[in-house]
């Protein structure tokens, strides 16, 4: 089995860019200009994304049922995983700058959360959760700045919509792959424990493929005596400061998808099943994020993001009238789609705003608002949740959503 999968993960890549493996395909891909580098990336994150996601619908249910955790537990651990790591990102992308170099910071940064996430196996109570999956974040902290630089190096204006949403699509189709693995265990007997202990088999496949990618040398920054992140952003312009604060107002309403499949749990879908969905939850995400972001190239970024935004504000509304477990699934699925639009997007939004000399920097800083919006929303959810039950906590999510996509639309390109 475990061969098949392996086969079919490398395989990936080749068919979303058929270029990739030239006279093998007939046909031509609107994908062709995907840089190589860009394609490598697509690799690592495909292989990291398989292993990030085999546990990822799994450990909400091990905190809940294993461990006994209650949703505002589950709010601190998925909020503080991702914001406690946020300030890392944004001396991680000033540190790329100024070193100019990409690769050391992705070799770091995956070789940490390969060692330290499948050690949220071993947890017997929630802290330790929430400290395993801080040091798991740590490493994305470190990496996710530069990467998203290196990208944006390689790429122009034309493409890079384009490349980040195949790179995004990526991510996706590990997604897709992780929790096939994880449900496909559960199913056959596996405990949640092992599940994520195994999680590190495609982890050090992701970090063995950080090797092989070719990095562009970064534009030089403007010189600094010390690592003055306050220095840097007085080098960012006000368009894209503007777009920083408008993106945190949506982040506010953006909790942790923990929460999409705890309200799946409690219509009574089975673990097993909750793992199989988040997975073509992925594979929806895959098929829409290269689309997503070519739109993007061809009609600008702010359509595809506000758009992108106010289907997240009905997804949210849905979850929040809907109480049939066929439904919910349905709009589970349909949530998918919300990534394509935006992710890509949103990222070749800061690459066409930042000074290329400053791109790790800029993109620091877009992680950095993403990260600390995400525990005050997942804590916010989880107090709604708990208060007054989940259709008002999904309620609010929806309301922060409509209101920073108007708002983006008086964000200037320029």
């Amino acid at each position: 089995m475990m061969g098949w999968i392996l086969f079919f993960t490398y395989s990936i890549p080749f068919i979303l860019v058929p270029e990739a493996c030239p006279g093998f395909f007939g046909y031509n891909s609107p994908m062709k200009k995907i840089p190589k580098t860009v394609f490598q990336l697509g690799l690592v994150s495909l292989f990291n994304d398989l292993a990030k996601e085999m546990i990822y619908p799994v450990v909400p249910l091990f905190l809940s049922q294993v461990l006994g955790a209650g949703p505002l537990a589950v709010g601190w651990v998925e909020g503080v995983a991702e914001s406690t790591s946020s300030l890392i990102k944004v001396f991680s992308g000033i540190g790329a700058d100024r070193s100019r170099k990409r690769k050391p910071f992705l070799l770091v940064g995956f070789a940490m959360s390969t060692l330290l996430r499948p050690l949220v196996g071993l947890a017997t109570a929630w802290p330790w959760v929430l400290f395993l999956r801080f040091a798991d974040r740590l490493g994305k902290g470190v990496r996710s700045a530069p990467q998203d630089a290196l990208i944006a190096d390689v790429t122009t204006p034309a493409n890079r919509g384009a490349s980040y949403g195949f790179h995004s699509s990526m991510d996706d189709a590990g997604q897709l792959l992780g929790p096939l693995v994880a449900a496909t265990l559960l199913f056959l007997g596996i405990s949640y424990r092992n599940v994520i202990l195994l999680s590190i088999i495609p982890g050090v496949l992701a970090w063995s493929n950080v090797w092989r990618v070719d990095e562009k040398k970064a534009a030089t920054p403007p010189k600094a005596k010390n690592l003055d992140m306050f220095q840097y952003w007085r080098g960012l312009n006000g368009n894209f400061k503007a777009l920083l604060g408008v993106l945190l107002l949506f982040t506010l309403g953006n909790s942790s998808d923990a929460f999409l499949m705890l309200k799946l749990s409690q219509a009574e879908v089975s673990s097993g099943l909750i793992a199989l969905l988040w997975g073509f939850n992925g594979g929806v995400r895959m098929l829409s994020s290269i689309p997503g972001g070519s739109l993007s190239d061809r009609f600008g970024r702010k359509p595809l993001i506000v758009s992108g935004w106010a289907y997240y504000a009905l997804i949210y509304l849905g979850f929040a009238l809907v109480t049939q477990k066929e439904g919910l699934i349905l709009l589970f699925l349909a949530y998918g789609v919300f990534y394509g639009l935006s992710e890509p997007s949103e990222k070749a939004f800061v690459g066409d705003l930042a000074p290329k000399e400053l791109r790790g920097t800029a993109f620091g800083y877009y992680n950095l608002v993403a990260g600390l919006g995400a525990l005050p929303a997942s804590l916010l959810f989880g107090w709604v949740g708990q208060t007054w039950g989940y259709p008002a906590a999904f309620g609010v999510g929806a309301a922060f959503a409509g209101l920073a996509s108007v708002l983006l639309l008086f964000v200037r390109k320029n």
